[in-house]
């Protein structure tokens, strides 16, 4: 008959097989599920403030958050797109118009100067070679069908995989908020750790996650009203919106908010007008595309126990590991670490430092009634658990 030291070690081995085929299992999902408890503990305190108002009503009011999620996701999008689209739109009539009326030639009085003469030869070899090119079009087309279509379809799944993790992040999004007070409750009963231990860890969890959405946010604003400066000061147009899309960018962190203030100068040198566009390169690689290093760990610092660099290299370090998502990955990481060390050494370190201990007097230990017991701070028997604000 097996031993008991041996039954618990094979169990102890079936608990990480089983952990192991359920993170295999959740692996395609990773990203949503991460994202969704990320927003569900920003958006906790509002979820807790709409439930209270609609009497109790859990559901819609997590609902209507994951609505407001899709809206605040879209509507961005749409009114770039059909910004764009208006754009282009105009501009393809108003050259049509120069065409039907001057001619192709018509074209290079609106080219700037540096770029008249190259313009110029382009357009005399386009006429020269113009018989033929209809025909090496078509040949073009029909060799490179195929690339084309295989490029199609990569992007329009691309697309479907990206509103699919969407879709799973909302739903998990909602049964989060609806059931994340009995989650935290059943992950602190069954946690191996000590009470209240579990619900700290997860506490500064949510802490962290906050600090670093609410600084994203708020440096985003910061880059684009630094980068509206900058299309103030070269006149470059319709700046109130570039400055929206510099916002929208902003939050991309692979792109970021210096590739808009480079397509402005590109279009200001277009349109010759070449010391507006250095002047608006520089301004946003400096000052716009920079602040994001600088203005970013010092607003996430207010929400995190950690010093302003090691924030910055965790946001760097997560981005340059993990990717986008490693801009909150990042933070947590180190978070955890730091949060793992400080329970460790209050609860676990050195006899003659721990609260309580004869060699030292107690510190910060309430005093309780006798034949009862000391409930750490955050957890509350009967399954309560207890809010923190950082």
């Amino acid at each position: 008959m097996a031993t008991e030291r041996g039954a618990r070690r094979v169990f102890i081995g079936l608990i990480l097989l089983s952990i192991g085929l359920v993170l295999l299992v959740m692996s395609p999902f990773f990203n949503a599920f991460f994202l969704a408890a990320v927003l569900a503990g920003a958006f906790y305190g509002m979820h807790t403030w709409l439930t209270r108002r609609f009497r109790g009503r859990d559901g819609l009011s997590a609902g209507i958050i994951c609505v407001g999620t899709v809206l605040a996701l879209l509507a961005p999008l749409a009114a770039l797109t059909a910004f764009i689209v208006s754009q282009v739109i105009e501009g393809v009539n108003y050259l049509s118009g120069i065409v039907e009326q001057r001619g192709l030639e018509g074209l290079l009085a609106y080219v700037p100067g540096p770029l008249h003469d190259p313009a110029a030869r382009m357009l005399e070899r386009f006429q020269t070679q113009s018989a033929g090119m209809w025909q090496t079009v078509q040949e073009q087309l029909t060799t490179r069908g195929a690339t084309a279509a295989q490029t199609v379809g990569g992007v329009v799944a691309a697309t479907g995989s990206v509103a699919f993790q969407v879709v799973m992040m909302l739903i998990a999004l909602y049964f989060l908020l609806v059931d994340g007070r009995r989650l935290v409750g059943w992950l602190e009963s069954v946690s191996p750790l000590k009470r209240g231990q579990t619900t700290e860890l997860l506490t500064e969890f949510r802490g962290v996650t906050k600090s670093v959405l609410v600084s994203t946010i708020a440096t985003a604003g910061v880059q684009a009203v630094a980068a509206l400066v900058g299309y103030l000061i070269t006149r470059v147009p319709v700046p109130i919106f570039f400055a929206a899309v510099t916002f929208f960018f902003a939050l991309i962190p692979a792109v970021g908010a210096a590739v808009v203030c480079l397509a402005a100068a590109l279009i200001l040198l277009a349109t010759g007008h070449p010391v507006a566009a250095l002047v608006l390169a520089i301004w946003g690689i400096v000052v716009v595309g920079l602040s994001d290093n600088i203005v970013k760990p010092l607003l996430a610092k207010r929400g995190m126990h950690m010093h302003g660099a090691i924030i910055f290299f965790a946001l760097l370090g997560g981005l340059a590991v993990f990717g986008a998502v490693g801009l909150l990955l990042g933070p947590l990481i180190v978070a955890f670490f730091l949060a793992v060390l400080r329970i460790y050494e209050r609860d676990y370190g050195r006899p003659s430092e721990r609260p309580g201990d004869p060699a030292t007097p107690p510190q910060n230990k309430p005093t309780v009634p006798e034949g009862e017991e000391w409930e750490p701070s955050g957890f509350h028997p009967h399954g309560g658990v207890e809010e923190h604000s950082h």
